[in-house]
């Protein structure tokens, strides 16, 4: 017996065993489920087994009324889930987390689904989530610090806590990350609420769910050779803040010095950790602490040490040009209380809340069960699960239209998301190999133009000549990472030059608006730049 058909009579026996909160259903569907007041009654059934739970209930999708695994389609599936999470709506409840298995084989296979619903509407009414990019050079600290944070487990000294947000096994072997990770903690009215296994989705869904608020990360990548996806993170990103590391046994490097050029290029409030202070001398730690000190300074900005000045006045203080400083370790846990009451107090910045829903794809995925699934971080107003919306622009310049299927954020399901949160959204109407990072979803009754030509007003930050008509280098912004060719007015732009350039993406349109920031790099040279005219493709 294969390990997932093990797994998964386990689980109907222990529906069986437990009886009056488990309901098994071979399928839902919309035209007879929803129909003729069958949506009234089959919440109430709902209702009746979350009592009966004591506010959860275990639906077993995909097998017979008696317990007999059957299996269904992948898209008969979805649309039991789709109804699933209207029957827990109308019951004032939510899914808060569904397993699959596959069955049979060939044309005859199938999908079994257990999920949980608990009682309680999760619309994530929370208005004071903040997220945070970190940022630094390689073997600096990032992944650890976060995942100490979010666990409140203390480092073994070998980056062990890191292996809480990198994904890919290659990753944990060479401890080094290659892609984005994410990571989420938060309080309540007793302190901060953490992660006890991470490695659990189940888990991150919970923080989400009893946090008053909550505090999630994007950790980008120190290592040279993925800096393109470490300013995909902090550009790409609806990030509040910045989170800056530096080891107290290396000192700010060249990538150091990099990173935050790119915070401080998209205005993030920013904070300086100095990490591993339990591994050099105390002389060394402080001789870190004034070469950040220099590095801030040198940058027109102002360092404020936290040990000196203490966690309220840094709260008030960040930003316009003020940077906290605080020294910190994973394996004594030093500076992570000061930490954690900063993250606590930080206010949310201000967004777009109020504005039309917009979100640029950073990811997509085909999920067992679910579906295609689109993930990035909400950058203006709001989505409900069903809303119909438009994907793109494609290839072409044109718009797809796509259903929101459901919502999940940090494998939690919730009704609604809006404006700086990070989502998967299921995607109904597309397959996945059609979604592109770079991408945007928008409401259906938005009226996109797809932009391939744009005018900016651009800073040179390196280059090792000068920057002429033809220039060709990448460009970041939002989630989109594209080759395009510059044309700088007046034929030239020398390294610390400001001025105006036409920016032409080279292979296809994306959706552009003025007033965007993004950065453009090739090899040694990097710069900045703000739209401030679109030229509709």
């Amino acid at each position: 017996m294969s390990a997932d058909r093990a797994a998964l009579e386990r689980a109907l026996e222990r529906g069986e065993e437990e009886g009056g909160h488990v309901e098994f259903k071979e399928r839902l569907s919309r035209e007879v489920h929803l129909a003729d007041g069958r949506l009234e009654s089959l919440a109430a059934q709902l209702r009746h087994r979350i009592l009966s739970g004591d506010g959860t209930a275990t639906y077993v999708v995909g097998v017979t009324d008696d317990g007999g695994i059957a299996g269904i389609p992948p898209e008969a599936f979805s649309e039991t889930m789709d109804v699933l999470s209207l029957l827990a709506e109308e019951a004032s409840a939510h899914i808060e987390d569904v397993e699959t298995w596959g069955v049979g084989s060939g044309a005859d296979r199938g999908l079994v689904g257990v999920a949980t619903i608990r009682e309680g509407s999760m619309l994530d009414a929370d208005d004071e989530h903040i997220v945070v990019g970190t940022a630094g050079h390689v073997d600096h600290g990032k992944s650890t610090l976060v995942g100490t944070l979010v666990t409140g487990q203390a480092d073994d000294g070998q980056g062990g806590t890191r292996s809480f947000l990198d994904v890919q096994p290659h990753e944990v072997e060479r401890g080094l990350s290659a892609d984005l990770s994410y990571a989420v903690y938060g309080f309540d009215a007793d302190g901060p609420v953490r992660m006890d296994n991470p490695h659990r989705k189940a888990d991150r869904a919970r923080v989400v769910e009893e946090a008053d608020r909550l505090v999630s990360f994007v950790d980008t990548v120190g290592h040279e050779p993925w800096l393109r996806t470490t300013i995909r993170g902090l550009v790409g990103q609806r990030l509040d803040y910045g989170l800056l590391t530096v080891a107290a046994d290396d000192g700010p490097t060249k990538t150091t010095r990099e990173h935050l050029g790119i915070l401080l290029a998209m205005e993030l409030p920013t904070i300086v950790a100095i990490t591993k202070v339990d591994a050099p001398p105390e002389e060394r730690v402080l001789e870190v602490e004034r070469e950040v000190e220099s590095m801030l300074r040198d940058v027109g900005k102002t360092p404020l040490l936290m040990e000196r000045h203490g966690v309220a006045t840094a709260v008030e203080e960040i930003g316009d040009g003020v940077v906290p400083v605080l020294q910190t370790s994973a394996v004594t846990e030093h500076g992570l209380g000061a930490l954690d009451r900063m993250l606590e107090r930080l206010p949310k910045r201000e967004n777009d809340a109020d504005g039309d829903f917009r979100m640029y794809v950073d990811r997509s995925y085909d999920v067992k069960g679910v579906g295609v699934v689109a993930s990035g971080t909400i950058r203006s107003g709001e989505v409900e699960a069903g809303d119909e919306l438009l994907l793109g622009p494609m290839p072409d310049g044109t718009f797809r239209e796509v259903e929101a299927r459901s919502i999940e954020m940090h494998y939690h399901r919730v009704d609604r998301a809006k404006a700086g949160r990070i989502v998967g959204i299921a995607l109904k109407g597309v397959r996945e190999a059609d979604v592109e990072r770079g991408m945007a979803l928008l409401p259906r009754d938005a009226d996109p133009e797809p932009v391939r030509e744009f005018e900016a007003e651009v800073m040179v930050l390196n280059h090792p000549t000068r920057i002429r008509d033809g220039y060709e280098p990448v460009v970041h912004l939002e989630t989109a990472s594209e080759a395009a060719v510059f044309s700088p007015e007046g034929g030239r732009l020398l390294p610390g030059d400001s001025g105006v350039a036409r920016v032409r993406f080279k292979f296809r349109p994306y959706l552009v608006e003025e007033g965007q920031r993004f950065v453009f790099r090739e090899g040694q040279s990097k710069g900045v730049g703000t739209v401030t005219e679109i030229s509709p493709d």
